[in-house]
């Protein structure tokens, strides 16, 4: 059984794009997944300098989420899109947990071997599309593996009940089926290697 971090990069209390890794969520347990979300609203710690690093090691909050990575083999995300690209708060925990806190760590071990899918969500007309090409480049390049499934889902304000689904069905079911897929692929590769 697979063991997924599900998060989205956004800490807005009424984010559109925890709404969408939800419905992943529910995809993947129903794959037989055993799912852990979190709130990055929790897991507050300052922007990535090398000389903070340096002076006072890594911060607390970021040492945790690295070891939530480290502890689950896949990662469901859905991330807003900022001025064409995935947001700052997903780039600021993604490169903390890229350090290693001593010489005997291998690199990137939050990441090594991991596996993806990556989803967004925007009030505007491309629902964030232009931002999964640089978040899927970022994780591949850090050794994750990113399934090629994703989506994008156009005017959030529209697109969601007040029960927090999506009202189009075929978007509703391609996120759940996103979810089962990453579980699938994910118990693959572990039984593989």
């Amino acid at each position: 059984m697979s063991k997924i971090l599900a998060f989205a990069g956004s800490d807005r209390k009424n984010s559109f794009n925890k709404k969408l890794v939800k419905i992943a969520i529910s995809g993947a347990k129903n794959a037989g997944a055993k799912i852990a979300f979190i709130d990055l609203a929790d897991y507050p710690m300052p922007i990535f300098n090398q000389d903070l690093e340096t002076e006072q090691g890594m911060p607390e909050k970021a040492r945790d989420f690295k070891n939530l990575l480290i502890d689950h083999d896949a990662f469901l995300i859905a991330s807003p899109e900022y001025n064409s690209t995935f947001s700052p708060l997903l780039k600021n925990v993604i490169d903390w947990a890229s350090r290693a806190e001593s010489k005997n760590e291998p690199p990137l071990v939050a990441y090594k071997d991991k596996t993806a899918a990556i989803m967004a969500t925007s009030p505007g007309a491309l629902g964030g599309i232009r931002g999964l090409v640089f978040l899927r480049m970022l994780l591949s390049n850090i050794g994750v593996t990113v399934i090629p499934e994703q989506i994008a889902i156009p005017q959030a304000i529209k697109a969601f009940s007040d029960e927090g689904l999506l009202i189009d069905p075929k978007q509703q079911q391609f996120v759940l089926d996103l979810g089962a897929k990453l579980a699938h692929i994910t118990d693959l590769l572990k039984t593989s290697n």
